[in-house]
């Protein structure tokens, strides 16, 4: 039985391409006065000096951005966090990405083989589709960040 893919969240990202070819994340931008948010809204514009109250515009983040921070996750967190406690805890790395032209930070895991050693404040990263969790039937989707390959790195 083959499995299905199901984003964790409906709507915060695209399935596996958009017509460009690049994975991205999805906000929200408000048409009156140009406020971007992530994760979307979808309903009114949470900017207290908007005076605008029609629908969001749904709008694709660039798939770059900066690193601003990122840290490592070395413990298994409390609950109400879910985890097979019978699987070894895997360390993952967190990471802040600025996206300058929308004026904001978004957080996301790095990609599986990303280490803090990889990275540093200020490099290049690209958003990519991940995996959160996999079963017998389904197989939950997500984004990761992953350091942008420069043309030495190829060499």
């Amino acid at each position: 039985m083959a499995r299905t893919r199901r984003p964790v969240v409906e709507g915060w990202f695209t399935g596996d391409t958009v017509p460009d070819g690049e994975f991205r994340l999805l906000a929200t931008r408000c048409p009156a006065c140009a406020a971007v948010f992530f994760p979307r809204v979808d309903d009114v514009c949470r900017n207290p000096d908007c005076a605008g109250d029609g629908p969001l515009d749904e709008l694709p983040l660039p798939p770059r951005g900066r690193v601003w921070s990122y840290t490592d996750g070395r413990y298994r967190p409390p609950l109400p966090y879910v985890s097979d406690p019978d699987v070894p805890w895997e360390p993952y790395v967190l990471l802040a990405v600025e996206l300058a032209a929308e004026g904001m930070v978004v957080l996301g895991q790095a990609a599986p083989g990303v280490r803090t050693a990889d990275l540093a404040v200020g490099m290049e990263v690209e958003v990519v589709p991940g995996v959160l969790n996999e079963d017998a039937a389904h197989t939950w989707t997500t984004w990761h960040w992953r350091p942008v390959r420069t043309t030495e790195d190829r060499a």
